[in-house]
């Protein structure tokens, strides 16, 4: 920070010589730019632009795109590109666009390599809208708009519905099959009977599912904000724990239903009653 200490400062000059800065060099202060950026042999300069927590980013990216070009503040020789974070969620939405529907495709294909019907591979993967009501509810009630780690979240969330699904799937069938067994007649009744009793066996075990599951995020949830990488894990979270909820209700409820059709109809189709 001293001129005057900078200038008397020794320089090795050979192996026992040594001399002061200002003997070879002229020292002075000048004003002048901190740094000279470029990028492509062009010259550049950055703005920063830092988003408050409502605002969303890619909307914000639009409009500052269009009041730009309408400004006419760039001229000959002059652009301009938007870059940091908003580049990264262009980028992370092309790639999800191929990792969503490549997700939902496995599943399809184990669903279907552990059931060997594409009739219960239907019905198990109905669990996934189910899940996805409550999953959206729940953003929507947070506010939390959609990005790539609320992706992460529905994405999970699809891998445990469907999980959830074939087991509620599972206690149908064993239900079914006991009934078969049984030797008795097959009506509309007793087939009722037999689904009602299947369900009500899931009820404990998808009640210690959601409640694990509920244990494990909702102390995520409840993390406070200011926390290093709590804003990402909460809406992970998110999605996971409303899309639960739902699926637990509408498996318990819906399932049943649904299955009580296929039997029947595909089993007594000469009895519609």
């Amino acid at each position: 920070s001293d001129l005057e200490k900078l200038k008397r400062s020794l320089v090795t000059i050979s192996k026992d010589k040594q001399i002061p800065l200002m003997e070879i060099a002229s020292i002075s202060i000048n004003n002048g730019p901190p740094v000279i950026k470029d990028e492509n042999g062009l010259l550049t300069s950055w703005v920063y632009v830092d988003l408050n927590n409502d605002t969303d980013m890619v909307d914000y990216v639009e409009k500052l795109d269009e009041w730009l070009i309408s400004s006419n503040l760039f001229t000959d020789g002059y652009t301009y590109k938007i870059s940091g974070q908003y580049e990264f969620l262009r980028r992370a939405k092309k790639r999800m666009m191929l990792v969503i529907p490549l997700t939902l495709l496995l599943i399809l294909l184990l669903l279907y390599y552990n059931t060997k019907s594409w009739t219960k591979t239907a019905i198990v993967l109905l669990a996934v809208p189910f899940s996805l009501v409550g999953a959206f509810w729940l953003l929507y009630f947070l506010q939390y708009n959609l990005s790539i780690a609320v992706w992460v979240g529905i994405i999970a969330l699809a891998g445990i519905s469907a999980e959830t699904g074939v087991i509620m799937l599972l206690y149908l069938d064993l239900a079914f099959e006991k009934l078969k067994k049984a030797g008795t007649t097959l009506t509309p009744t007793n087939l009722r009977a037999a689904i009602m009793e299947g369900a009500v066996q899931r009820v404990r075990p998808k009640i210690m599912a959601v409640a694990t599951t509920f244990i494990g995020l909702l102390p995520i949830m409840w993390a406070a904000s200011s926390e290093a990488g709590a804003d990402v894990a909460k809406r992970i979270a998110a999605p996971m724990v409303g899309g639960i909820f739902t699926s637990f209700l509408m498996e318990l409820l819906i399932f049943p239903c649904i299955y009580y059709l296929w039997k029947m109809y595909d089993t007594l189709p000469s009895d519609p009653a």
